[in-house]
């Protein structure tokens, strides 16, 4: 019997929850939704992600979800409160997951601008533990760099010497990567900033939260990671995001059109 999984982000930062998963179990169906049609929710205000999440909620309603695996940090910090109550399954996030593994003193965060206006981490991981130094850094333009067919190495050079120079002057000792697609750009950002800073990814630390909530069965025999039981849902675009999983996840999957409006 195969843990029914939802994941949701605004577009491919999910696929790195999404990765994280499979690489530590095959016994999950993973339904992937990115609601592309508002891509950026970085860039959105709070009611704005409170309204986003209650038809995220009704679009999982009747899929019979085992857990809800939180892909996107922006509606982790406004509206984890709305998951957690509207579907009534367990629902693992980034933030809280992530404030369980920092060991150092003085953190850095690389976040979306509403992730940081929302003080979330902030909160969370000074309440985890005493006499931290929690820098937040946006990095508004991220998102939508990350999201191009083709990626635009200059640009994302530039972005990254702008987003974390303000860290590295305060001297972190680690560097959380505090939206989803920031994962995905982890080799460029690990050549810019010294090797003693601990890059964490906090999607390592949401699937280590959930296989122990839900164990691995010990028959399971992991291979090597297989999309056959995931499916991909899109609000929009639907060509250009099977063009994106066909060069991040390297596969060709169907990818079904929804109207997340629809559902509330």
């Amino acid at each position: 019997m195969k843990l029914k999984v939802g994941i949701f982000d605004s577009g491919i930062g999910g696929f790195t929850i999404l990765n994280s998963l499979l690489k530590t179990r095959k016994d999950v169906e993973v339904f992937y939704l990115a609601d592309t049609k508002r891509i950026p929710f970085g860039n959105k205000n709070f009611k704005e992600i409170r309204n986003i999440a209650k038809e995220i909620c009704a679009f999982f309603e009747d899929k019979k979800l085992d857990a809800l695996l939180v892909a996107c940090n922006t509606t982790n910090a406004c509206a984890l409160d709305i998951l957690e109550n509207d579907l009534n399954i367990p629902c693992f996030d980034l933030i809280n997951s992530v404030s369980q593994i920092v060991n150092k003193q003085i953190i850095g965060v690389l976040a979306t601008r509403t992730t940081v206006k929302s003080s979330y981490y902030k909160n969370v991981l000074s309440s985890k533990k005493d006499n931290l130094k929690i820098f937040q850094q946006e990095c508004p333009e991220f998102v939508s760099e990350i999201e191009k067919e083709k990626l635009d190495s200059h640009n994302l050079n530039f972005l990254s010497d702008l987003y974390l120079r303000p860290l590295l002057n305060k001297n972190i000792e680690e560097l959380i990567l505090g939206c989803s697609h920031y994962p995905l750009i982890y080799n460029l950002l690990r050549k810019k900033i010294n090797s003693n800073i601990k890059i964490i990814d906090p999607s390592e630390a949401l699937i280590k939260k959930f296989n122990e909530s839900f164990p691995i069965p010990k028959t399971s025999c992991y291979e090597s990671i297989s999309y056959d039981n995931v499916e991909f849902f899109v609000t929009s675009e639907k060509d250009e995001f099977s063009k994106k999983v066909k060069v991040w996840l390297e596969i060709n999957k169907e990818i079904s059109l929804v109207n997340l409006r629809s559902n509330v």
